[in-house]
């Protein structure tokens, strides 16, 4: 086997197989230290900016390793591209005899039990709908793995797939009738006879709380557990953690008892009309809640006069459904899954009204057709930690936003760490000649009434010298509608060709596809365009932040935290709000340079950059670009480009 150093060489097996490839000292440094983790069964934190070539600073030490690696990324498009470029790739280079898999989560696979009952009873209200059955049909008929992400005829966001995948409630598990031809099954199958497994981080936490998703015998027999885009585990860690219940698991259950009582129970007349009484309630307490989706603390729910009553009248209709259900559940293994579903939802509601452990808060999320009942843990440390306590292993976690001004107390506090090994690499490009940092001046407070105009108003001049390739990344959805609402008159005033898109108007995947191709477009989004996104070349030159992306406070988690860490006499927003806070701005401003010829501004228009005293941390923490507050100086570095 040759050394790491030998592998990473100019003359090496990477650089002759992969085109373009050139070494990095940062590289090899983390593959080393990576390298040393693994062997020392460690754990280990990396943060490697931008274009260090992460990826593959870990693939080639946990490919080398010999023992079983489970890699978990932030969201499914990097599973996808890490299984089906990356590994392939590296692992050819080295020519590892390694076995790899992919494993997603059940909502990921088709499931021809369901899909096949959702046919039979012409489930489909529309024309579109009915014709995207038929596709994922045939898709189920040739497809290897059942991965609805190869299914490229129909949207990923379509109603259809709700009907034609299985939930954890609703999987019939060994006595389906399709258990032989299960997607899920066999996914599962493969990723535990394979040397390195490719997850993400919804489906780790999913397992290793639920038991679930095929990994509670992946966990175990193995070595190293690698965690990419690691900056996202403490919020994906708050939500598995604690408990949820909603409206929707409630509607699914009413229409799939629904479906199975016309299947095998058709002389139980009652059982139509009680399914419909059960939709009802369930309608009626995300009514009580108001029109508006949001978030509510449990003391708002209170003061809402329908909330308390609307909830007592759906548990006792859950209660009497579940009842009916068991007057039926020897027929046929469809219903007596439908009363176990009954049972537990009658459970967790009577669980979520009288909560038995303390450190937990309540609060609830209305979305348009739903409303969720959530209790979460204030401080996911100590769960976390009993999770990597055990059977002895390797556990890396790797991002480019780790650190605040290169330290990682803020990180390794939230997920229990102490105080582990850890680097940081920097990004070899040079960024004091690629990029500019503009913060402008003369803006006013970021509550002013008139705060989003003034950004747009701002950094019009910017947009127009880089003649498009921007993005404006907005903190909330308000400011995202009001930003493409200015902007689209603008644009229009001077007659100027900049496709102007916006976050919502099509999936995220096909947003950008329409940013990159036309090359000089204007993409306005909010959260889901601040991470995750990359965009290289003169497409993307102007990156506009409106404000440094500090959580909302009246979030019902943040407030409950912050009143906990007051009370232990800690400092809430330098402890928590602004490290938070620090990570996002750093992965906004990561969207800007991509390689070694990009070019581009990061404007931050926020006033408190400069004005508070904590904005010297924001902006310490960021890349050595230049810096300025003159525009001036902008509209020449477009000039020069």
């Amino acid at each position: 086997m040759s050394s790491l150093s030998e592998i990473f060489a100019p003359d090496g097996p990477l650089a002759s197989a992969i085109g373009g490839y050139r070494v990095r000292g940062q590289q090899v440094e983390m593959a080393e230290r990576v390298a040393e983790a693994i062997d020392k069964q460690a754990v280990f934190i990396a943060e490697a900016g931008t274009g260090t070539g992460k990826t593959f600073a870990y693939l080639v030490p946990a490919l080398r390793s010999g023992g079983k690696v489970i890699v978990s990324t932030g969201t499914k498009t990097l599973q996808d591209q890490l299984f089906n470029k990356d590994l392939p790739m590296v692992r050819d280079a080295l020519k590892a005899p390694v076995k790899i898999a992919l494993l997603k989560g059940r909502a990921n696979y088709v499931c021809p039990y369901h899909l096949d009952n959702a046919l039979l009873e012409g489930r489909f209200m529309t024309r579109e709908d009915a014709a995207d059955a038929r596709r994922i049909s045939n898709f189920a008929k040739t497809t290897q793995s059942g991965d609805k992400a190869e299914c490229i005829e129909v949207n990923e966001n379509s109603p259809v797939w709700n009907h034609a995948t299985s939930t954890r409630d609703n999987c019939l598990g060994q006595e389906c009738p399709s258990y032989k031809d299960c997607f899920v099954m066999q996914a599962r199958r493969e990723a535990m006879a394979a040397d390195l497994v490719v997850v993400n981080h919804h489906l780790f936490f999913a397992d290793v709380m639920l038991r679930d998703e095929g990994m509670a015998e992946l966990l175990p027999a193995c070595n190293t557990v690698i965690f990419d885009e690691a900056h996202q585990l403490p919020e994906v860690a708050t939500l598995f953690f604690g408990d949820s219940v909603s409206t929707a698991q409630v509607l699914d259950l009413a229409r799939d008892a629904r479906a199975e009582g016309l299947a095998n129970a058709r002389d139980c007349l009652a059982l139509t009309p009680a399914s419909k009484a059960l939709e009802k309630v369930a309608k009626d307490l995300r009514l009580a809640v108001g029109i508006d989706a949001g978030r509510f603390s449990h003391p708002q729910l209170q003061e809402k006069a329908e909330f308390a009553p609307a909830l007592q009248a759906l548990e006792e209709e859950v209660a009497s459904f579940a009842a009916l259900l068991e007057t039926q559940a020897a027929r046929a293994e469809g219903l007596e899954k439908c009363w176990q579903r009954a049972l537990e939802l009658q459970q967790r509601l009577a669980q979520w009204q009288n909560p038995v452990e303390s450190g937990y808060v309540r609060w609830a999320e209305a979305f348009t057709q739903s409303l969720q009942l959530n209790a979460t843990p204030l401080d996911v440390a100590n769960i976390f930690r009993k999770q990597m306590g055990g059977h002895p292993r390797a556990w890396i976690f790797t991002s480019a936003t780790l650190a605040v001004q290169g330290k990682f107390h803020h990180y390794c506090a939230e997920l229990g760490l102490g105080e582990p090994d850890s680097g940081c690499w920097h990004s070899p490009f040079d960024y004091g000649e690629q990029a500019v940092l503009y913060a402008p001046l003369g803006m006013p407070d970021p509550n002013a009434w008139n705060y989003t105009d003034t950004v747009v108003e701002a950094a019009f001049p910017a947009l127009r010298a880089a003649g498009g390739g921007a993005f404006f990344l907005c903190t909330s959805l308000r400011a995202m509608r009001r930003t493409h609402e200015l902007l689209k008159a603008k644009l229009e005033d001077e007659g100027l060709d900049m496709p102007l898109l916006v976050q919502g108007e099509g999936s995220k995947n096909d947003l950008l596809q329409r940013f990159r191709h036309h090359g000089r477009a204007v993409l306005v989004g909010s959260q889901s365009f601040w991470e995750g996104v990359d965009v290289r070349g003169e497409a993307l030159s102007l990156v506009v932040i409106d404000k440094i992306p500090f959580a909302p406070p009246d979030d019902p988690v943040l407030s409950a935290r912050i009143e906990e860490m007051k009370k232990q006499g800690r400092n809430a927003f330098m402890e928590y709000q602004l490290p938070r806070a620090v990570i996002n701005v750093k992965q906004g401003a990561g969207r800007l340079i991509r390689d070694e010829s990009d070019k581009g501004v990061l404007m931050i228009c926020d006033p408190r950059l400069i004005s508070k005293p904590y904005g010297r941390r924001v902006w310490q923490s960021l890349p050595p670009m230049k810096r300025t507050r003159e525009l001036q100086v902008v509209l020449d570095f477009f000039a020069q480009r």
